[in-house]
């Protein structure tokens, strides 16, 4: 019999990939590291394979189709979704309409194989990741999505080195403005509620600008640090609670997100005690419940409408084998009544 042909699904299994990372890496897509492409070469010129120009042209056939992947979180409703993400939503829906392309919405868990190729399958070009839970999980699954030179673009924290292209707020500019506003109206033992752990790395930033802050004071004390609070209502209550049933004298909380303060008001109020009278409060994000809140909440606003038009045609970049790397967007203060600001809203 012949021998049989070597094929790009040969070439695969030897280098421990997928088949479309083989064929992006022989057309020289940058989506595939460098590490990949050159074994994958090395591989396909000792079984001497040939690209099939005509197959691998039908393999790039595009669905002019993006996914957005949503991660769960705990939330206080039935949703699981993080609601600043559901903000961004409305900018990323938007700018795919403009670019002409259709969005495929998807709710993952995070311990399914969310990281399984959408490419692959030809569901869509490229994915947007939103929300994580434990970054240091999330890492090892990012490094996948390269190694399988999968389109992808994420929201959060930005650090050189990192897996992908990820688009995020400043948030250790946000934590310190957020800091200085507060200690500019004479509040003087503020309280950190937040994660300031790896795992939750804009949290940890958020507390670096906080401690920066308050550092140049000399008045940041560890026992003001609440570092389990994680991104819920009743973990903020519960930090907050700890705090006060500690004793601990302070004037004003910096909470690493909304929902987090938001809880913490709750857990006040409980107490008799007074917002922002008694304790002034800023919480993160800017998620549409911030101005309902009671009083309503001054935050650091992220700017999700040019989140979403950034993340979107970053994505788009790496379809057609551009060049692109990440970005960080400023952050912004917004005051209302929390914080017991004359020029509030």
């Amino acid at each position: 019999m012949p021998p049989t042909k070597t094929t790009s699904f040969d070439i695969a299994q030897l280098a421990g990939v997928s088949q479309p990372t083989v064929s992006r890496a022989l057309s020289g897509s940058p989506a595939v590291s460098e590490r990949t492409r050159k074994r994958i070469e090395a591989i396909a010129q000792q079984l001497n394979y040939k690209v099939d120009k005509n197959a691998s042209n039908l393999r790039r056939r595009e669905s002019h189709t993006l996914a957005l992947l949503f991660f769960d979180d705990p939330t206080p409703d039935e949703s699981g979704i993080n609601p600043f993400f559901l903000s961004m939503l409305s900018s990323i829906t938007r700018t795919c309409a403009q670019r002409g392309y259709d969005l495929l919405i998807s709710f993952q868990q995070l311990s399914s194989n969310w990281h399984v190729d959408y490419e692959d399958s030809r569901k869509a070009d490229g994915i947007i990741l939103l929300g994580y839970g434990d970054y240091e999980l999330y890492h090892t699954r990012l490094e996948q999505l390269v190694e399988q030179g999968t389109h992808f673009v994420r929201w959060g924290f930005v650090e050189e080195g990192q897996p992908g292209t990820t688009i995020g707020c400043d948030n250790f500019r946000g934590g310190l403005d957020a800091t200085r506003h507060l200690l500019s109206l004479g509040r003087k033992r503020i309280a950190y509620l937040g994660d300031a752990t790896s795992s939750y790395p804009e949290f940890r930033d958020r507390f670096a600008g906080f401690a920066q802050a308050m550092a140049a004071t000399g008045v940041l004390e560890a026992d003001l640090v609440q570092e389990t609070a994680i991104n819920t209502e009743q973990s903020g209550h519960d930090a907050a609670q700890r705090l006060l049933e500690g004793n601990q004298s302070f004037d004003a909380i910096f909470a690493a997100s909304d929902l987090i303060a938001i809880g913490a008001i709750r857990a006040l109020e409980e107490k008799g005690r007074h917002v922002p009278s008694d304790v002034a409060i800023v919480g993160f994000d800017d998620i549409p419940a911030a101005s309902l809140a009671h009083p309503p909440l001054t935050t650091v606003q992220q700017d999700y409408r040019r989140a979403g038009e950034i993340l979107v045609d970053s994505l788009l970049k790496q379809v057609r084998n551009e060049a692109v790397q990440g970005a960080i967007l400023p952050a912004k203060l917004v005051v209302r009544r929390s914080c017991g600001s004359s020029a509030s809203t």
